[in-house]
């Protein structure tokens, strides 16, 4: 499954151009599904198994988008100006690489050569050089779209890499659909456009697939490094089942069918509360008249950062968390 994950978070697949992931995951997972479709919005919907008579129709969503930058304009240099696209942090920006859809790589850099943590520069001093000297033997043109450039990283339980956010997600679901046997549900995998500019991909599909019950798989923050902002989610100690986040609130029955399950079949997981930050689950949510919606998160260090960490353990136990909650009937 390393292999897979590497592939996935090494695809270039910024907000809005995710074609190239989408056929990356189509091709795992078309054998598995009993149909595979692709929505105006992009996204890929895979969907297993029929909806019985002790059965729901359930919807596992996880996004395949990233955080990326777009160029804005070409400067009198030959530097390239950007906006970003999703939620980048600027003080991961400095000495970063990037690479556009066409190829070209570029380290992006800012006009403020001595700045602080508290004093960073302005969006507008921020810069990609591509290596050129005028807008003329610039090999980007604005509108063009860049990702951030970094290697996957395997340190044994650790994994880093860009893009884990949302790329593990959709591993749990790939590897969720390749384990899981027969199910009473009629499942629809959903790995979504758009999550990082607004949610945009699953309030499309989950609006298609009108499903009894949503589950998004997401990552979320941690609080266990050195000084980090308290909050009761460690790497290694299991998958997190969301309570809250900014954008929603768990359905409760949703919230104990997974924690019993989890009980049930003695997997670790951790209860989240999260002070900042939402996902697919929230659109979801409020989908038609409404759907009850929950949340299995990835603890993930160092979140929208060229350089996100998650734990290989974390990963599998959520994989056994799905199957569990998917292989038996849902009894409220």
């Amino acid at each position: 499954m390393k292999s897979l994950i590497q592939k996935l978070t090494e695809t270039f697949s910024p907000s809005g151009y995710e074609s190239a992931i989408r056929e990356t995951i189509r091709a795992e997972v078309e054998a598995l599904a009993d149909d595979v479709r692709v929505d105006a919005l992009g996204n890929l919907i895979a969907r297993k198994g029929a909806k019985s008579k002790i059965g729901r129709r359930i919807m596992l969503a996880a996004h395949m988008d990233e955080i990326g930058l777009i160029a804005s304009h070409i400067d009198a240099n030959g530097f390239v100006r950007f906006a970003d696209i999703g939620g980048v942090r600027p003080h991961t920006l400095v000495g970063g690489r990037v690479h556009f859809a066409n190829g070209t790589p570029g380290v992006v850099g800012a006009e403020s050569a001595d700045f602080s943590a508290t004093k960073m520069p302005a969006p507008s001093e921020y810069f990609i050089d591509v290596g050129a000297t005028s807008p003329k033997d610039c090999p980007v043109k604005v509108g063009d779209v860049a990702a951030f450039q970094r290697p996957f990283l395997d340190l044994g339980r650790r994994l880093v890499a860009k893009s884990m956010d949302d790329r593990i997600g959709c591993a749990v679901l790939i590897e969720t659909l390749r384990t899981l046997g027969s199910t009473p549900h009629e499942l629809y995998f959903a790995f979504t456009t758009q999550e990082e500019v607004g949610m945009r991909g699953a309030i499309t599909s989950a609006f298609g697939i009108d499903p009894d019950i949503g589950l998004a798989v997401d990552v979320t923050m941690t609080g266990d490094t050195p000084k980090s902002k308290p909050m009761a989610v460690s790497l290694g100690k299991g998958p997190a089942i969301k309570v809250k986040d900014s954008g929603m609130l768990a359905d409760p029955r949703i919230v104990e069918w997974m924690c019993s399950t989890a009980e049930k079949r003695r997997i670790p997981y951790q209860r989240e509360v999260l002070d900042g930050g939402t996902t697919d689950a929230r659109s979801i949510q409020m989908t038609r008249s409404g759907v009850l919606a929950g949340c299995l998160s990835i603890p993930c260090r160092y979140v929208h950062s060229p350089s996100e960490m998650v734990d290989y353990e974390d990963f599998q136990n959520a994989v056994k968390l799905m199957v569990a909650l998917l292989s038996a009937p849902v009894k409220w």
